[in-house]
């Protein structure tokens, strides 16, 4: 998700006046649970496939079969026109790349695949950087610091606390381990009857702003970082972002519910254990009520 306002010069995300969040029932979040485990899988099944040789276009096609199998539509497909099921960035490309035929993998690349499925009109999101093959050390740090920064942010969607609490949290584990780029012009976002909802979630800013998290909200939460410096460009294409420098980048993303107890990633399979400790399946079920 684009968004033109800085949070640390004035900008309008963290100001007072904010459209409503959408918040779930219990049923509603099973629903995304549902949607989101579909995707984690698909995102499993395209990290293996993505190995040399093969063609951006080829992995489109792969998410499309499993995604419609499952009784589920693309999130992505024809929305705002993009034309394909997955967005494939591809080394220095940061977002929104569109698969294509002409485009094979090569070994030593590294490919950011983002990932949206629909299930009975509740969607999904989630993204992740690999690499082809065997990658320098160099990238293989880059993928880690963006992963971890993403679960370093999913570990403050806690009620009571501030949506900018999550922001800080992501960029400070960026910060952290040495001079790479938060991407400030692409956010995170809500999600739930549409796939980018109030509100926007940027990768960066100060603590204890914005609204209080609630039981209910659901959440994509998606740092995009570089190698080099934050700037970035829009191709001809008018979808696929790249860094202004020519540095490769990692994006790494989740949905996550807020509940009354831990964070329960809908898109991870263990609901997001592993990570954050405790499991919020059940936890789950407590989620409130729509307004």
């Amino acid at each position: 998700m684009r968004v033109t306002s800085n949070p640390d010069r004035g900008g309008s995300v963290w100001k007072s006046h904010r459209p409503a969040i959408q918040l779930k029932t219990p049923a509603q979040i099973a629903k995304m649970r549902a949607a989101g485990l579909l995707v984690a899988e698909t995102l499993q099944a395209l990290a293996a496939a993505a190995q040399p040789g093969v063609t951006t276009a080829e992995l489109d096609a792969l998410a499309e079969e499993r995604i419609r199998a499952a009784g589920a539509v693309p999130s992505f497909k024809g929305y705002h026109g993009f034309p394909a099921t997955i967005c494939t960035s591809v080394d220095e490309e940061i977002v929104h790349g569109i698969p294509v035929v002409t485009k094979r993998l090569r070994e030593g690349s590294v490919i950011s695949i983002d990932c949206g499925a629909i299930m009975d009109g509740w969607h999904a999101d989630a993204a992740l950087t690999v690499g082809v093959g065997e990658i320098s050390g160099e990238m293989a740090q880059l993928l880690t610091v963006c992963e971890d920064a993403l679960w370093q942010g999913l570990a403050q969607a806690r009620a009571g606390l501030r949506l900018s609490d999550i922001s800080h949290a992501v960029e400070r584990a960026v910060r952290s381990r040495g001079p790479y780029g938060i991407v400030e012009e692409y956010v995170g976002h809500g999600i739930g009857t549409e796939m980018h909802m109030p509100p926007s979630i940027p990768n960066y800013g100060p603590p204890g702003r914005g609204p209080l998290l609630r039981v209910g909200m659901t959440l994509a939460v998606e740092p995009m970082v570089t190698a080099g410096g934050r700037g970035t460009e829009l191709l001809g294409d008018e979808w696929t972002v790249v860094t202004a420098d020519g540095s490769w980048s990692a994006h790494f993303e989740h949905t996550v519910a807020i509940t009354e107890d831990v964070p329960w990633v809908l898109t991870a399979t263990d609901g997001g254990s592993a990570r954050l400790g405790g499991h919020a399946e059940a936890a789950g079920a407590t989620a409130g009520s729509t307004s």
